[in-house]
Order: C-alpha cells, then sequence, then structure tokens
C-alpha cells in the first residue's frame, strides 16, 4: 500500500483549531496557549501514526547526520517538533496582526535580492516548509518595491489565508492557489515577472498531481524526491531563480537567501538532467537550515523514497 500523500493529509488540521487557539493567546498570552495546545497535541502524536512515525524518522536521520547534535528521536522530542509546528502557525497569524514586527531577525544574503529589486527585475523564489516564511512575506511587503505572489496548492492553505485576513483585513496575502499550473496562470506570473514581481513556490514537498515531474536527490544522507515544477516555472518566465530559507535558531529568525541560477534554461533534450543540479542545491541548503534549526521543518508525512530506511521507519 502506498504511502498518503501530503495534500490529503492536510496540516494536521491545525487550520481549524488555530483559530480557538489564537483566542487563547490573545485572552491570556504565550504561556496559556502552550498549556492548552499541548494536551491536544499529545493526542494526536499518540493517535496520528502516520504522522508520528514521520517526524521521529525525520529526527533520526537529522540526528544520525549531525553526529547525535541535534534532538534524539525520543516520543518527547516528536512532541516538542509538533509543538514548533503550532507554534510557528500562531506566529504567522502574530506576523500579520504586526505584534512581531520588532523580533529580532537575522538575514543572511539579502544583497542577492536587493539588487534585483534594484534593477527592477523579478524572479522565482523556492522555499521550504520550515520557520515561519510569513515573516519573508511581510518583510518583502515592507520593502518598496519588492511584491511577492505565493503560489499555494491546496484548500487548508486558503483557509490558512481567511485566518490571516481575519487577523489583519489589511495586510496584502497575495495567495495563489494552483493545483497545476495552466496556461492562463502562466502568463498573469509572466507579466508580473517582468513588472519586477517575485513568484513564491514551495519546493520541498511534491506536486498535487502524481503525474507531474519529480526529482530524486540526496537530502539527509538519503534518496528524496523533490518538486521540478518550480525549476520549470523559473525557465518558463526565463528569470533569475532565488532560493529562502526561514528558520528560528533560539530566539531569533533567521532568514537565508542565495541565487541559485541567473536564469534557469531548460534544454528540450535532457530537461531532468538539468533540472538535478538545482533541486540539489537547494536540497543542500535546505539540510544546512535542518542541522542548524531541527525542529522547523515541518513536513509530517513519509518523505524518503521506500528503499531509503531508517532505524526509525517501523518504529512507533
Amino acid at each position: 500500500m502506498s504511502a498518503p500523500h501530503w495534500a490529503r493529509l492536510g496540516e494536521l488540521g491545525f487550520v481549524r483549531g488555530m483559530r480557538l487557539f489564537v483566542h487563547i493567546y490573545r485572552l491570556f498570552g504565550r504561556w496559556p496557549f502552550r498549556i492548552a495546545l499541548y494536551p491536544v497535541l499529545a493526542w494526536y502524536v499518540l493517535t496520528n501514526g502516520v504522522a508520528r512515525r514521520a517526524s521521529r524518522d525525520y529526527l533520526q536521520r537529522l540526528h544520525a547526520l549531525s553526529n547525535g547534535n541535534t534532538p534524539v528521536p525520543t516520543l518527547r522530542n516528536v512532541l516538542r517538533h509538533f509543538g514548533a509546528f503550532a507554534e510557528t502557525m500562531l506566529d504567522k497569524v502574530l506576523t500579520w496582526r504586526g505584534e512581531l514586527a520588532d523580533a529580532p531577525v537575522q538575514v543572511e544574503g539579502r544583497e542577492a535580492l536587493l539588487r534585483l529589486r534594484d534593477a527592477g527585475r523579478g524572479g522565482v523564489i523556492v522555499t521550504a516548509h520550515i520557520g515561519n516564511v510569513e515573516l519573508c512575506r511581510r518583510i518583502g511587503e515592507s520593502r518598496r518595491g519588492l511584491q511577492l505572489n505565493v503560489l499555494v496548492h491546496t484548500r487548508h492553505a486558503e483557509r490558512f489565508n481567511r485566518l490571516l485576513k481575519e487577523a489583519n483585513p489589511d495586510a496584502d496575502v497575495r495567495l495563489i492557489q494552483v493545483t497545476e499550473l495552466d496556461m492562463a496562470t502562466a502568463v498573469m506570473l509572466a507579466e508580473r515577472v517582468a513588472q519586477g514581481e517575485f513568484v513564491v513556490i514551495a519546493a520541498d514537498r511534491v506536486p498535487v498531481s502524481r503525474q507531474t515531474e519529480v526529482i530524486e536527490t540526496d537530502f539527509l544522507a538519503a534518496t528524496a524526491r523533490f518538486p521540478a515544477g518550480p525549476y520549470i516555472l523559473a525557465s518558463v518566465l526565463k528569470c533569475p531563480l532565488l532560493a529562502v530559507i526561514a528558520g528560528r535558531r533560539g530566539d531569533v529568525a533567521h532568514i537565508t537567501i542565495r541565487q541559485l541560477a541567473e536564469r534557469v534554461t531548460l534544454p528540450r533534450a535532457d530537461r531532468h538532467a538539468a533540472i538535478v543540479p538545482l533541486a540539489a542545491a537547494f536540497a543542500r541548503l535546505l539540510e544546512a537550515e535542518c542541522l542548524a534549526a531541527p525542529l522547523q521543518w515541518f513536513n509530517f508525512y513519509p518523505y524518503w523514497t521506500p528503499s531509503c530506511t531508517s532505524p526509525s521507519a517501523n518504529a512507533g
């Protein structure tokens, strides 16, 4: 039996539940929010074997790669992993409410993005489900001339967008829901990039449609599948490709920006082979961030190819 696709798992049901927890935070603060949250998390972790095993598998692979310098893949640390996800969901809402405006943020490599902005050029930004990506959006919108258009793939993202709009009706959250990139969407995105805007797309989850192309590359010392779509999109739009990874290191949000290509050109003869080094460069960047912020990567579903087992792969 094949593993369930991440899009059918949703974001753990937290999109609906977060509305209640946001109210608890507003009334009582962060610690009461945590006190109310963890019994729910404990129940979820104990009853959802797919998500629990996925978290433990990730922590096991990371622990081995780091030579024991990241959290041990125990049930307690699995719970902490889910707790970090829930706190990040809250922080996303607070970001759009403006309540994290003074929070410390370290940005590494911003020059690559600002250079394109100053030249009036747009591009494609690949990112991942790590940390508070909304912080990147808010920084982007606050900088004159830096406009972001974020592609999302599932209905739970649309519901979370509504939650953000409830938090701040004036926030410019430009989420574009797509299942597959059709011609009309491609034309619209090309127009925005030509105007100097940026298209943001997650590059750490395989497409909703299993018929679309995927790339296999090394990630945490094993083979994992990454989507080819973001790189194909950059080639269609004939624009620069950047990676932006947002994690949290202690109490400080950390954003890493790297330019992966000045322009993505994919030959018709072997498009797949041309994408592999781009996906591999993104995977290395993501791996480095996971090592620096081990509880901040949020993909709670079977991630690695079936042949890539780990000591925790079949653990409860």
